[in-house]
């Protein structure tokens, strides 16, 4: 493991210091090997690893290449640990959320396109459609958060709060709305958001998604504490 962690550290440093830039092919194992000084074996299992991570892109037949880099890519891990958090650590998740999500939302409010607002508009009409379906509501939740924080442009952003508003967590909310019949109130919390993102509103957008957030939090721990103590 010290090996592959030394092999690991090395190919990390040739990327960061643009000897190795996203696209670039890398030497063979053998001269990676030679030229780092370390065994090949070292070197294949820190590829296989970096490879997992989303860093190099393996292509068999042709060679080892540096990804993309991008955001959304190298992030995409984020969603998948969430999925396995405890119960107890999902409302760490949560308040994560409530730091990020309502300032995100402001500064859409500022670069909102009228084709954004339309767009938000039709989820939130198909919302509204699929008040008592609860797997439709995830699935618009989640189109209408994700199109929100996309408007920001800023995809490291888009990449983090999506990664963290996972499909176990959106789902255990909405059952309890929905088992709660308040399913109306978070439709009018959304409705309020897409209001003020129409209108611009920058501070209103952002008090807008912070009771939202604060909503989906209290259910959610509503959902927890009915939970039998083995789930959690």
């Amino acid at each position: 493991m010290a090996l592959t962690d030394e092999a690991i550290t090395r190919i990390r440093g040739l990327i960061q210091s643009g000897e190795l830039p996203p696209g670039a092919r890398l030497p063979t194992e053998q001269q990676l090997s030679q030229e780092l000084g370390l065994s090949r074996s070292g070197v294949r299992e820190a590829v296989k690893v970096l490879e997992a991570a989303r860093v190099l892109d393996v292509r068999r037949g042709d060679g080892t290449y540096v990804t993309s880099l991008a955001p959304r890519l190298l992030l995409q891990g984020l969603g998948v640990a969430v999925e396995l958090l405890r119960d107890d650590t999902l409302l760490e998740v949560m308040e994560v959320r409530r730091m990020l999500e309502p300032v995100a939302t402001g500064v859409a409010a500022l670069r909102i396109t009228d084709a954004d607002v339309a767009r938000l508009g039709e989820i939130l009409e198909d919302m509204r459609g699929a008040a008592e379906d609860a797997e439709q509501l995830i699935r618009y939740d989640a189109a209408f958060h994700r199109t929100v924080i996309a408007v920001t442009g800023n995809e490291t952003l888009t990449s983090l709060l999506d990664g963290l508003s996972g499909q176990t967590l959106r789902a255990r909310v909405w059952r309890g709305l929905i088992e709660g019949g308040s399913a109306h109130v978070t439709l009018n919390e959304h409705e309020a958001i897409y209001l003020a993102l129409r209108d611009r509103d920058q501070l209103l957008a952002q008090a807008s998604a912070l009771i939202h957030v604060n909503t989906s939090e209290s259910w959610l721990r509503t959902v927890l504490a009915a939970a039998p103590r083995h789930q959690l």
